[in-house]
C-alpha cells in the first residue's frame, strides 16, 4: 500500500494557503509556441518580481487553476475556457506549473496513479502523464503543494517519493526513462528529506532540505549525487535553524548573493545571504533587538535596485513592508500600513510582491479595508492603494499575481481581475466560479 504524504504539520513548512481559486502560471504564444516560464506561484527563479510584456508582443494565453481544473484565457471573458472537459478523464489538482523543453509540467491526479508528473502542450490531447514515479496505489508522488519544479542545467528538478525513500531530490528530461532521483539525502528508511526552494545562483541550484540529523538547512547541487551538499550548518544544536519561503518558493538572488531566513540559536528568524561558501554565509542584521526578535516571513522580491520583504517586527510593527540594500544599516520598514494597536496589529497575509509596471504590487490591509491590491515605488509616500471597492475584498485574499498582456492579473475570491495599475484600469475579467466552488481547499 502507498504510504501517504504526510501532513504539512509534520514538518515545519509555515502556513498553507486556502484558496477557491488560485492563478498557476504559464503562457502559450496565440499561434501556439511557448514562452515564459512559471512554478505554483508564477515563478521559477526564486524571486516573485514579475516583468511587464513588451509592446508589440503576440497575445499570451494564460494557463491558471479553477475548482480543480485547468483553465486558460487570452484576458477576454469569452477567450477564458477549460483546457480539459472534467467529464472526459480530466487531471485535477494541478499544481506547479512550469516550461520546460517546449512544454509545461505540473504534478496532478487523474483518479487512477494519485499525484504524478504530467506536462502538457496546452490541449486536452497533450496533457499526458511523464511518469508514475510510486506505482503503487495511494496519493502518489508528490506532497501537496510542495513541489517547486525549477529547470536547470537541461533538466527538471523537484521533490518526490517513490515510495521507498520519501520525498528526496529528483530530476526528468522529459521522458519516463530520464526521470531518476538525484540523491537520497535523508539516508533513514522512507523520512525523506522535503528538498523545497529551488533556486539557480552561480551556475548551481540551491534549496532547503532536512538531513534528519539537525534539521531543514541550506543545501546546493551540481546534478550529481557526489556534487548535492550542504552549505553550512548555521544552527548546530537540534532542531530547525532554517525555514523555507512559503509563498515565493525560492531564494531571491540579490547584490550577487542568495538571500533567506534562518535562526542561528542566538538570534530569531532574520535576514541572511550567502556567496555559497559556508564563511560567506553570513547574517545581514538584526533587525530587531527586542527580546522577541524579528521573523522574516513570505515574499521576497528585487524592485529598483533594493530587496524588498515582508517582516514582523515585533518593538515597531508586525507582518509589514520591509526592504534591504544588503546591509544591517540598510535593512528598513518602508511603510507601517495597518497602524492599528500601535502598529502592532498582526495580519499574516500572502504577499505575492511583483513587478509591474515601474511599482511593486502586492496585497495589504490597512486599518479600514480587508485585503486589497496595494503597490509602492519604494517610499512611505509612494505606498499606496490601488482601487478602495468592496467587490475586490470580498472573499479570499488576492492571489496569483500574473504579468501578460501589459496587464496585472490577480484573483480575489472567485473572480479573474486585472488592473493597469491605476483604480479606473482595475476591472473584473470574469467570475469564474460565482457559486460554491468545488476546488481544492
Amino acid at each position: 500500500m502507498k504510504k501517504q504524504a504526510p501532513f504539512l504539520a509534520s514538518k515545519p513548512f509555515g502556513f498553507m494557503r486556502i484558496a477557491c481559486v488560485t492563478v498557476l502560471l504559464f503562457t502559450l504564444s496565440a499561434c501556439g509556441s511557448s514562452e515564459g516560464e512559471g512554478d505554483d506561484t508564477g515563478n521559477s527563479s526564486g524571486s516573485s518580481s514579475g516583468s511587464s510584456s513588451g509592446s508589440g508582443a503576440a497575445t499570451q494565453i494564460k494557463v491558471l487553476l479553477v475548482g480543480g481544473r485547468l483553465w486558460r484565457t487570452d484576458g477576454t471573458a469569452a477567450g477564458t475556457v477549460p483546457v480539459q472537459d472534467s467529464n472526459t478523464g480530466a487531471v485535477s489538482f494541478p499544481y506547479g506549473i512550469t516550461e520546460f523543453n517546449g512544454a509545461f509540467y505540473f504534478q496532478a491526479n487523474d483518479g487512477v496513479n494519485g499525484f504524478e508528473l504530467w506536462k502538457t502542450d496546452g490541449t486536452a490531447a497533450g496533457t499526458v502523464l511523464v511518469k508514475d514515479i510510486n506505482p503503487s496505489t495511494g496519493l502518489g508522488t508528490f506532497h501537496y503543494r510542495f513541489t517547486d519544479f525549477t529547470v536547470f542545467d537541461g533538466a527538471l528538478y523537484f521533490q518526490a517519493d517513490d515510495g521507498v525513500n520519501g520525498f528526496e531530490l529528483w530530476k526528468s528530461d522529459g521522458t519516463a526513462a530520464g526521470t531518476v532521483p538525484v540523491k537520497d539525502i535523508n539516508t533513514a528508511a522512507g523520512t525523506g528529506a522535503f528538498p523545497t526552494d529551488f533556486t539557480v545562483f552561480n551556475g548551481v541550484l540551491y534549496f532547503s532540505a532536512d538531513e534528519g540529523v539537525s534539521g531543514r538547512k541550506l543545501w546546493k547541487t551540481d546534478g550529481t549525487a557526489a556534487g548535492t551538499v550542504l552549505v553550512k550548518d548555521i544552527n548546530t544544536g537540534t532542531g530547525t535553524g532554517f525555514l523555507p519561503d512559503d509563498f515565493a518558493r525560492g531564494f531571491p538572488v540579490f547584490n550577487g548573493a542568495l538571500y533567506f531566513r534562518a535562526q542561528n540559536g542566538v538570534n530569531a528568524y532574520e535576514l541572511w545571504k550567502t556567496d555559497g561558501t559556508a564563511a560567506g554565509t553570513v547574517l545581514v542584521g538584526d533587525s530587531n533587538t527586542a527580546v522577541w526578535g524579528s521573523f522574516i516571513t513570505d515574499g521576497f522580491a528585487v524592485f529598483n535596485g533594493e530587496l524588498y520583504f515582508q517582516a514582523d517586527y515585533f518593538g515597531l510593527a508586525n507582518a509589514e513592508l520591509w526592504k534591504t540594500d544588503g546591509t544591517a544599516a540598510g535593512t528598513v520598514l518602508v511603510k507601517d500600513i495597518n497602524t492599528e494597536n500601535g502598529g502592532r496589529r498582526s495580519d499574516y497575509l500572502f504577499t505575492e510582491f511583483t513587478v509591474f509596471n515601474g511599482a511593486l504590487y502586492f496585497q495589504a490591509r490597512d486599518n479600514v479595508n480587508g485585503p486589497r491590491l496595494w503597490k509602492t515605488d519604494g517610499t512611505a509616500a509612494g505606498t499606496v492603494l490601488v482601487k478602495d471597492s468592496s467587490a475586490t475584498a470580498t472573499g479570499s485574499n488576492n492571489s496569483g499575481f500574473t504579468v501578460s498582456n501589459a496587464a496585472l492579473y490577480f484573483v480575489t475570491g472567485s473572480a479573474l481581475w486585472k488592473t493597469d495599475g491605476t483604480a479606473a484600469g482595475t476591472q473584473l475579467l470574469k467570475d469564474i466560479c460565482p457559486g460554491p466552488c468545488n476546488g481544492p481547499l
